[in-house]
């Protein structure tokens, strides 16, 4: 009952963001209006269950495909994109059918021999909902992120089948009442009722628009230019603890990545952790020429080490500049580094902020972006930064969570560069300082997402929406409290007033603040003179203090427009 529910709630929530407009048109007009009753003379009659029977094509075709597309295909030795590709012309020969009468009738034409059954687009209605299942892309959250493993490793169990027909349950819901929205608005209006021959030309307009767009990859663009409306309640339903234990994410056991459990971190020694699992799921590629994709059996006979990263993430930010460092040391000898960007927050799935991130860390190596958290769960990962050490042969040889351990992994490195080849020169060993924080009772990192509160101190209830704060009389170590007006959302929180108020009291030797949005931000650190912060554009970390490890209060006044992400310490 628990995968049903999530399964349900994953998919509807997928139903109805951004990613499923491109399929909208044509679910409203060939799904929709073409099931309504038309009054041209002569008109054939189109069944009453069209609505159903397209969304139902979608659901079956959806659900295989995810299922077992990637196994049928990876036996059948099939590039995996062939399913897509298969889908996209069977769009392209519907849609002509609907311009072109002789050639709806010409694919009919193999099923002749089924009594009183057709595969046209005109008499139900179930090919086109099967051809948009093999190329409808959602949105994926952890619900289909956990279905997409499990597909893709073979980990397919009951439970698996139920959350992944409960998730395209979910999603067919939203898409069915558009459908028949679109059936109601025809059949209310005269015009649209007398004209059935219209409606099928734009429906097979409308078909051969999306099918060209998916060829140019149109559709992701789209989404980039709409805003994630549904973020907010994609993130409330991502990190809700008891989802991510049914879902079992960051923790799932399959043969691919089983024996990276033989792997202990830190090690100062060279381990044997298992053939090394694949760069799943990747949305976009950084780096590459003409973004193009990277597989791990590609870089056979050289070292690779990937990188889990996020760019707003503090420990990340100490950690890049020995990632960044290695690339250029050892790139010539034979070393590739991948950096496999998994976001932390929404904000950092965007391609641009991660672009711009890679930019201003000095990052020329090849970037993966990792938005739906497959290759970080293929790996069972569930740190930041993590870096994975992979031998000439393809086996991992080294894992090292978190910061720190930086001279062991670069002794690794340059022992498996010499294993590869043994004639290889290599340079000096990198010189960058080591600031992983040696303060063990520094404050842990601090959210001001409602969702992801875990040490307010204040008398008002932290909830979402508009609120009034003050700060408490006293206020505990290693926890911030508001003042003033503010408006808490999911991942921030947003002042209503003139100058709201944050106060923070810490334990660590550095401090910084991720704010986003325009507007200005005065810092109180430690009864010192205030200081101004200028804050404009997307999300990024802001100093606040650095120096020896010491316990204070910082107090930032907040202007309106400004959004106060998180605090992090060092």
């Amino acid at each position: 009952m628990s995968l049903v529910i999530i399964g349900l709630l994953g998919g509807l929530i997928t139903g109805i963001s951004p990613c499923i407009l491109p399929v909208l048109p044509v679910i409203f007009l060939s799904g929709g209006a073409e099931s309504a009753r038309t009054a041209e003379a002569g008109s054939p009659t189109v069944s009453r269950w069209r609505p159903y029977l397209v969304v139902l094509g979608l659901m079956t075709s959806f659900t295989l495909v995810t299922l077992l597309g990637s196994l049928l295909l990876g036996a059948l030795g099939l590039p995996q994109s062939i399913i897509r590709w298969a889908g996209i012309a069977l769009l392209v020969l519907i849609g002509i059918g609907l311009l072109v009468p002789a050639l709806e009738r010409v694919l009919e034409r193999p099923f002749s021999w089924l009594p009183r059954r057709e595969v046209s687009n005109r008499r139900n209605g179930f090919a086109v909902g099967l051809a948009l299942g093999t190329v409808f892309v959602p949105c994926a959250g952890p619900v289909l992120a956990a279905i997409i493993v499990a597909g893709s490793t073979g980990r397919i169990g009951p439970g698996t089948v139920l959350l992944t027909v409960a998730f395209a349950v979910g999603v067919a819901v939203p898409l069915l009442l558009f459908a028949l929205a679109g059936r109601g608005v025809v059949e209310r209006i005269r015009a649209f009722r007398r004209r059935e021959r219209g409606l099928r030309i734009a429906a097979g307009i409308a078909m051969l628009a999306l099918a060209v767009g998916l060829v140019f990859n149109a559709p992701a663009a789209l989404q980039r230019l709409v805003p994630d409306y549904t973020a907010p309640l994609q993130e409330r339903f991502s990190e809700d603890d008891d989802v991510r234990e049914a879902l079992d994410l960051g923790g799932i056991v399959t043969d691919e990545n089983r024996e990276l459990s033989n792997c202990s971190n830190g090690a100062d020694s060279l381990e044997s952790c298992g053939t090394a699992p694949s760069l799943r799921g990747i949305e976009e590629w950084l780096n590459t020429d003409d973004g193009a994709a990277i597989a791990l059996d590609d870089l056979r006979g050289e070292v690779v080490l990937i990188d889990f990263w996020a760019y707003s993430c503090i420990n990340c930010q100490r950690s890049i500049p020995h990632v960044v460092a290695w690339d250029e040391a050892y790139r010539g000898s034979g070393l590739n580094v991948i950096g496999v960007h998994s976001p932390e927050y929404a904000f950092e799935k965007d391609p641009a902020n991660v672009r711009a991130g890679a930019e201003s860390f000095g990052i020329t190596y090849p970037v993966a972006l990792d938005n739906d958290l497959a290759t970080w769960t293929n790996y069972r990962n569930q740190y930041w930064p993590a870096h994975y050490l992979i031998d000439a042969e393809g086996t991992v040889r080294h894992i090292s969570f978190g910061e720190g351990n930086y001279a062991a992994t670069e002794k690794l490195i340059r022992e498996l560069l010499r294993d590869a080849d043994a004639t290889a020169e290599l340079p000096a060993a990198t010189d960058v300082a080591d600031e992983t924080p040696d303060d063990p009772g520094r404050t842990p990192e601090t959210f001001l997402g409602w969702t992801k509160e875990h040490n307010y101190s204040g008398d008002a209830p932290y909830q979402a929406g508009d609120s009034e704060f003050s700060y408490p009389s006293d206020q505990p170590a290693d926890s911030f409290a508001l003042d003033g007006g503010w408006t808490l959302e999911t991942q921030y929180a947003n002042p209503t007033g003139a100058s709201s108020g944050v106060r923070l009291a810490y334990t660590g030797s550095e401090v910084r603040v991720v704010l986003a949005g325009e507007g200005r931000v005065t810092a109180r650190v430690d009864g010192a003179d205030p200081e101004t912060i200028d804050v404009s554009g997307t999300p990024r970390s802001y100093g606040l203090r650095k120096g020896d490890p010491q316990s204070g209060v910082i107090e930032l006044r907040v202007g309106p427009g400004v959004q106060v992400y998180s605090f992090t310490f060092g």
